[in-house]
């Protein structure tokens, strides 16, 4: 039962990247808010399915990665829920807006990002945990170490100022698509690992 959830949270990740993906494409926001949500729920399975699985050597890594993924869907599901509910069915004033909608690029906008951040960390750490043994294994923990280089990005860019509401959309969401083909091989490579791991 360990390597199915594991495993299911590594095809749920996938398609919900993919959904994520697709809705920014087609300019769906609250599409790929209700996508991120379901990102971060099968982000902890699979963070979770790593410290498992760990040698003993690396189980320390392991728990950082849950720690770091369970900081990261607490703030991502306090975003995105407030996008499909507080922002969607209510009339807000000028300044809440300028606060909560995340097309306005301002509070829960650097929340997203300091999520983003704590992901970041999270994969790192669950990179180090990975064993390869086989070629999609050394590509599946180079992605997630990698990876984890985006969390100075997705710390210091709010505190810069770089994002507003009146700066091009198409930038956002061209950098929001290569994170979503950047990071939809970790979820298929996650499964894979997951699948060949023993109980």
């Amino acid at each position: 039962m360990n390597k199915k959830i594991g495993m299911y949270g590594s095809v749920v990740n996938f398609i919900s990247v993919l959904c994520f993906a697709l809705s920014m494409l087609f300019g769906f926001d609250y599409g790929s808010y209700f996508a991120s949500i379901f990102i971060a729920f099968s982000f902890v399975l699979m963070m979770c399915g790593y410290a498992y699985f760990s040698e003993k050597e690396v189980k320390l890594s392991g728990y950082v990665s849950v720690a770091f993924a369970a900081i990261y869907t607490a703030i991502i599901l306090l975003v995105y829920f407030a996008q499909l509910t507080t922002v969607r069915l209510n009339d807000l004033t000028q300044q809440a807006t300028a606060l909560l909608d995340f097309q306005q690029c301002g509070l829960l906008f650097n929340y997203d990002l300091l999520g983003y951040a704590v992901m970041s960390l999270a994969t790192f750490f669950a990179g180090l945990t990975v064993k390869p043994q086989r070629k999609t294994d050394k590509w599946l923990k180079y992605l997630l170490m990698i990876h984890g280089v985006f969390f100075f990005s997705c710390l210091i860019v709010p505190m810069l100022g770089v994002f507003r509401a009146d700066g091009p959309v198409w930038t956002g969401v061209a950098i929001l698509e290569f994170w979503c083909f950047y990071f939809s091989p970790i979820g298929i490579f996650s499964f894979l690992y997951f699948s060949n791991c023993r109980e």
